[in-house]
């Protein structure tokens, strides 16, 4: 085989692995299922990448449904088993948010739980080998699965938005819409001469929040779903001896990354609740 078509090859499975399995509006005005990256592109704003949407929904029923029976099985004395686990995690997220945030709200503490499980068991799919689910569902009829969906760009921008809206709602709950704009108007520089130049400074500040936050987790998720698809081209004698320690080190990653995410919301939501 010649390199040009090995090339060829290479990036045909890499493009694949990347494309979503994306239902919208074709050119054409017929509804339906994308059949490649580039028609999945010209669906628009309204097409839906169904892999990304039903994983993450998924994961997150997983998620509630577990610590649910968790919850209510739960006995007095020395936990073990799975609710000491679950009861780790509890604690854990509890004082980090007592240590960031300092005020009483009761979302905050369920949010962070949330936030950092669900982004976790989404980041967590990443360590499944990258042709295991996509050929099932290929014996099933279905061509394109992306199985990761933190790192797809909607879905981590959709969570950061999320994060956007509370900050705002408190911003205004807490300081009033009248506080919050002479909060933004009176920063960094008081004088009033200043008020145009903190307003495009702090609302700058404002809406970079969201994008930095869902492009963060975005960035390092799909570079780490990547180096697994270019291993994956490798012969299969060295495929082990590379993917097994990059998946060890990811576990830190996808670890890391759902931290962040947490700690980053907490951090924004206590910011909006201190007047300054």
């Amino acid at each position: 085989m010649s390199a040009e078509t090995t090339g060829s090859a290479s990036s045909a499975y890499i493009k694949h692995h990347l494309t979503n399995l994306t239902y919208g509006q074709h050119p054409d005005g017929t509804w339906g299922f994308a059949h490649s990256g580039a028609e999945a592109a010209e669906m628009g704003f309204w097409a839906l990448n169904v892999d990304s949407l039903g994983w993450s929904i998924g994961l997150g029923v997983i998620f509630l449904l577990l610590f649910k029976s968790v919850a209510s099985k739960a006995t007095a004395g020395v936990p073990t088993g799975m609710q000491n686990f679950v009861e780790m995690i509890v604690d854990f997220i509890d004082s980090t948010v007592k240590d960031s945030f300092h005020k009483v709200n009761p979302l905050i503490a369920p949010l962070a739980l949330t936030i950092f499980v669900w982004v976790f068991l989404m980041n967590f799919m990443d360590l499944i080998p990258v042709d295991f689910i996509p050929q099932i569902f290929h014996l099933l009829g279905v061509e394109y699965m992306k199985v990761v969906p933190s790192t797809d760009p909607n879905i981590t921008m959709g969570m950061s938005l999320s994060v956007f809206v509370l900050i705002l709602f408190y911003s205004v709950k807490e300081k009033g819409a009248g506080g919050f704009f002479n909060e933004l108007a009176r920063n960094p520089f008081e004088h009033p001469a200043f008020i145009p130049f903190n307003l495009f400074l702090e609302i700058l500040n404002l809406v970079t929040k969201p994008i930095s936050l869902g492009l963060r987790l975005f960035g390092n998720m799909y570079a780490g779903e990547m180096i697994f698809i270019l291993i994956a081209l490798l012969p299969a004698w060295i495929q082990w001896s590379l993917s097994v320690p990059w998946a060890i080190f990811h576990i830190l990653v996808i670890t890391l990354q759902a931290f962040i995410f947490m700690v980053l919301t907490i951090v924004y939501l206590a910011m909006a609740h201190e007047s300054h």
